[in-house]
């Protein structure tokens, strides 16, 4: 059986370590670990019972890069490093001229909104490319889909996402923080309509075991590709929040000040606290929990509004954001060996997978689903 190569960049981060994690236990795969450091690399390839020759040091900046892949085989570039607010598409072009897959975990609004650019480089090599193989919109989108056919006007998507106690990566932090109290817009009851980056401060319950979490608008994919994809939407709103309160109201705080024009940003403030939110990990919840409400008029024509929710324990909620990758990537896998392919061109990651695909990715972690 012909083994499929994913090269996974930003292999031993925060999120690509998780998919190395579990890529490394499918046998149609050939997996190599990359980044810029090629210790950190090797040390996780070794941790994974890979050979050393499966670790690599690879920069997404090299100019290199398409020479690199295509010497190299591979047949699926997976990017992990973060973060993709300003990034261009060099990534994604080099895999395309190599002849290669793509697959990112961006959560960038114009970034993810933007990679059908590529769509005919991407039909021309025949290969898939698509941008967002996350939470949102690849996990989001497929909660729309299942639901919709109970709707005879969908009207409102409100969701939101409250992480558990464990930190993300810097690059994680850093795609969050570059836009706090920075100005953006939602379709909100018609109208776009302006809110400011982690402001807009809301109190929302999760079911049980998670309970009441502070969340704040964010400027994610779905704000600019919901509307879209499903017309007659007059509402579509995001907010996301911490585990603990303070940490919170600290962000929330700063973004005001951000806002109002007495700091230029909380970039600098990044690394000093990602290292406090270290620091406090074991004094917070170490649950989180993802909702996505929908609002609309039933086949009844009565109003109908439904609430689906996951909930994460253990702090394994940074695990969710992986599965649509990993989904696409066993998918992709199972194609060079006669499974179905998925479509060529270059995508944002929506309508790809099911919502049981996505959770079929996180077995085995502590991830539980609360249907509408």
């Amino acid at each position: 059986m012909a083994h499929h190569t994913i090269l996974v960049l930003g292999g031993y981060g925060f999120f690509g370590t998780r998919i190395c994690q579990t890529l490394a236990g499918n046998q149609n795969i050939h997996l190599l670990v990359a980044g810029r450091d090629a210790a950190r690399a090797k040390a996780l390839a070794a941790q994974l019972g890979l050979p050393p020759r499966q670790a690599l040091a690879l920069d997404a900046d090299a100019p290199d890069l398409a020479r690199r892949l295509t010497e190299l085989g591979v047949d699926t570039l997976i990017h992990t490093a973060g973060p993709f607010q300003g990034q261009d598409y060099r990534v994604a072009r080099a895999a395309i001229e190599a002849g290669a897959n793509y697959i990112d975990l961006a959560d960038g609004r114009d970034f993810v909104a933007g990679i059908a650019s590529l769509d005919d480089l991407a039909r021309q090599r025949g290969v898939f490319i698509t941008s967002g193989a996350s939470s949102l919109p690849a996990l989001s989108s497929a909660v729309v889909d299942r639901y919709l056919p109970r709707f005879r006007q969908l009207t409102s998507i409100r969701h939101g996402i409250a992480s558990g106690a464990r930190a993300p990566g810097i690059a994680t932090m850093a795609g969050i923080f570059s836009y706090c109290g920075k100005p953006f817009q939602r379709l909100v009851a018609g109208s776009q309509q302006t809110t400011h980056g982690w402001l807009d401060l809301k109190r929302h319950r999760f079911a049980a075991p998670v309970g009441r979490r502070l969340l704040g608008s964010c400027d994610v994919p779905d704000l600019a590709l919901f509307p879209q994809r499903y017309p007659g939407l007059d509402t579509v709103t995001f907010h996301a929040g911490f585990a603990g309160a303070p940490g919170h109201l600290f962000v929330w705080a700063a973004a005001q000040l951000v806002r109002l024009g007495l700091l230029r940003s909380l970039l600098p403030l990044v690394r000093p606290l990602h290292a406090i939110s270290q620091w406090v990990e074991p004094l917070v919840s170490d649950k989180g929990a993802m909702f996505v409400t929908l609002q609309g008029t039933g086949l009844d024509g009565l109003p109908l509004t439904l609430t689906w929710q996951l909930l994460a324990a253990q702090n394994h909620g940074p695990h969710i954001p992986c599965g649509a990758s990993i989904a696409l990537a066993h998918r992709l896998a199972s194609a060079s060996s006669g499974g179905a392919p998925l479509p060529r061109g270059a995508m944002p990651c929506v309508g790809l997978l099911t919502v049981e695909n996505y959770l079929a990715a996180l077995q085995g972690h502590d991830v539980t689903e609360v249907p509408a």
